[in-house]
């Protein structure tokens, strides 16, 4: 079996507190989602995935956008500086 590495890319994304809304609005700009209590439901290229308080929300290299808990975003990604 080949192995392979993830290629370097740089993403943007912001962190759901549950009282950012407008932000993942500005954020979003229309790819829509729907914020219900605790939870955020959003768009994605793969139908509608839920996300949580604590979840990333992230831009990916085709424009779209998806929830990433934090533990995966924390091992996934680091800032750039």
């Amino acid at each position: 079996m080949a192995k392979y590495r993830k290629k370097p890319v740089v993403i943007e994304a912001v962190q759901w507190t549950g009282e950012n809304g407008s932000a993942l609005r500005a954020f979003i700009r229309g790819a829509g989602f729907v914020e219900d209590g605790g939870e955020i439901e959003i768009n994605t290229l793969e139908g509608k995935m839920i996300g949580t308080i604590g979840d990333w929300i992230i831009k990916g290299v085709k424009g779209e956008f998806y929830p990433c808990k934090p533990d995966i975003f924390e091992a996934t990604y680091e800032p750039v500086v």
